[in-house]
């Protein structure tokens, strides 16, 4: 019988270790109802200003970001989540080097 779901003891085993000068990502499951990456990120480095035709969500792992939601622009950190609606425009900038996880829900859209 397979398995029906993924288990990951350890999302820091997937990246062990911060880019120095990039981003780098991590598909950690892929099926037709989400998509979930993990995103590492060196400081100063930003995914710019883009939107999703899903629903996503964002949990923070480590390090410090400015994150935008379409007007609003705020601070996130360790242990900070954000749900995003289809078609908000967002953006993403790491103060210091850190990881974030993203979750995109294709499920019933």
């Amino acid at each position: 019988m397979s398995k029906a779901y993924r288990f990951i003891a350890s999302l820091s085993e997937m990246l062990p270790e911060l880019p120095e000068e990039s981003i780098l990502s991590r598909t950690v499951h892929s099926d037709e109802a989400a998509n979930v990456t993990l995103f590492g990120f060196a400081a100063g480095q930003e995914l710019t200003e883009h939107t999703a035709a899903f629903p996503a969500l964002l949990h923070f792992l480590e390090g410090e970001f400015t994150l935008r939601l379409g007007g609003d622009e705020m601070q996130a950190g360790l242990g900070a989540w954000v749900y995003m609606p289809p078609h908000l425009p967002h953006s993403v900038r790491a103060e210091t080097a850190g990881s974030l996880l993203l979750v995109l829900i294709k499920a019933g859209a």
